[in-house]
């Protein structure tokens, strides 16, 4: 294996952790030279392969190595770390959400993975590489960093958690913008933590300096190893599929973008091995509040077209609040890779409201589904994909839950209490609007507390006062 610089398209060798080109210092992506002589074996072999390894119970191969040739054999299997991350289900929409959605889809829901977000997947990849490196004697006494919008921090320190005291970690995240839930996460796992004045953006600057002037290893989807990992939502997917990707949509959201690069690079490997033998349409979604990714391509054919980065609005879809993403280079190359290969636009973007954003995660998960807010992001994109004809109705779409719904519950608080700041510009659906209600029945005069029961008398009144009251609210 080597990094391939999308720069100057310099090669440099994997001895050494590289996040950026020594020689021109754009970003890199990770090649492996035996993809070739994997061709040697045919596509329906591969997916024999693989399919048996859903039997075994070797833990190496349980979670995102099951495809360890794609990524990155080099690695050997004793150095691999495995906490249960990848296979997460795919769970079909009820008959009323296809509706509200238009088409039929499957939520992919990566809030299942260990740290509660598809995060998981690319920090296996990059631990696993850094045990490598430190079994191998290349390396020791690893200090691990990454800037955070919340789900990466959880996911780096809950990885060098596992292989502490080898490897110890420190996480910077944009002061109280990150929600309860997941800021719990990296201290309970024993990392660093630093709250920084600013975005997600300025918290990136910081650990890039930290990753250029000193000797740390960064955990950011900057690095190469990270974006490897997450193919593995690919190859899942096409497996789920039993490798039958034709009128297959994946909607993703796009906030670093290091996703979307990794779930386009992951199908085209596939395809290239002729383990899947069409490539599927790639949407990427984000919020009017942070979408330059989307501006990007909205005016790709005026002439000239640079990429702008933008000052970003808070979004409800906290993770993917970036108004600078790192990966955009990865992006650009990789969508006229993919667009080529399938020889018409199979990649398109688009840009959702808060609202819409609000809106979809609840609906979503009032019919049986556990989405965040990029979940809701991700739905409502498909939506709009739709009304927009940039999918077919005859497709079956898989749309990415990215991080569990707990993680941003307080999102839904506020939209249920209507406390939620104007700047998100999300108006609550009185429809939607759920919150607890307190019985207290006529006729009783004495209720239980804490260390004082009530007595038999008393109580019996309690239990069928509150049970009469609690049927007459629900129509029994």
């Amino acid at each position: 294996m080597y990094y391939n610089c999308l720069g100057c398209n310099k090669n440099f060798s994997i001895e050494k952790l590289l996040y950026i080109c020594p020689e021109c210092g754009k970003v890199l992506l990770l090649h492996d030279r035996n993809l070739e002589n994997m061709k040697e074996i045919s596509g329906e072999k591969w997916r024999k392969i693989f399919d048996f390894r859903k039997m075994l119970k070797n833990p190496s191969l349980s979670g995102i190595y099951r495809y360890h040739e794609l990524l990155g054999s080099v690695i050997p299997l004793e150095s691999v770390v495995y906490l249960g991350e990848g296979h997460t289900p795919m769970i079909e929409a009820n008959k009323t959400l296809k509706s509200y959605a238009g088409i039929n889809f499957y939520y992919k829901n990566d809030g299942q993975n260990p740290s509660g977000s598809f995060k998981d997947r690319g920090m296996a990849s990059a631990l696993s590489y850094i045990n490598f490196l430190i079994d191998s004697k290349k390396a020791s006494d690893i200090l691990a960093v990454c800037a955070s919008t919340g789900d990466t921090s959880a996911a780096a320190s809950l990885y060098a958690s596992y292989l502490y005291p080898k490897i110890k970690s420190a996480v910077l995240l944009p002061h109280k913008k990150v929600t309860p839930q997941q800021l719990s996460q990296p201290l309970g796992n024993g990392a660093r933590v630093f709250e920084i004045p600013g975005v997600f953006d300025d918290c990136m600057k910081v650990v890039e300096y930290l990753s250029e002037n000193y000797n740390v290893a960064l955990l950011n989807s900057k690095n190469a190893w990270r974006i490897l990992g997450q193919e593995s939502f690919s190859y899942e997917i096409a497996q789920d599929f039993d490798y039958d990707m034709n009128k297959k949509s994946v909607v993703v959201p796009v906030g670093n973008a290091g996703n979307i690069t990794a779930v386009m690079n992951g199908f085209i490997k596939l395809h290239y091995l002729e383990i899947i033998n069409e490539l599927p349409q790639i949407i990427g979604v984000q919020s009017d509040h942070a979408n330059p990714v989307y501006k990007y391509y909205s005016k790709k054919e005026s002439l000239n077209n640079k990429f702008e980065p933008m000052v970003v609005e808070p979004s409800v879809a906290q993770a993917a609040m970036i108004g600078n993403p790192v990966s955009i280079p990865r992006v650009i190359n990789l969508v006229e890779k993919y667009n080529d290969i399938s020889g018409r636009k199979n990649v398109d973007f688009i840009s959702v409201s808060e609202q819409e954003i609000m809106d979809s995660q609840l609906i979503a998960n009032r019919n049986g589904h556990i989405a965040c807010t990029h979940g809701g992001e991700t739905l409502a994109g498909l939506k709009k994909a739709l009304s927009e004809n940039k999918i077919k109705k005859d497709y079956t779409a898989i749309v990415d839950s990215t991080a569990h719904s707990l993680k941003f519950s307080g999102f839904q608080d506020m939209y249920f209490s209507g406390t939620l700041p104007q700047y998100y510009k999300i108006v609550p659906d009185k429809s939607l609007i759920n919150l607890p209600e307190l019985v207290k029945a006529q006729g009783i005069t004495k209720y239980p507390e804490h260390g004082k029961p009530l007595g038999k008398k008393d109580m019996d009144i309690f239990i069928k006062k509150t049970a009469d009251e609690i049927g007459k609210k629900l129509g029994l």
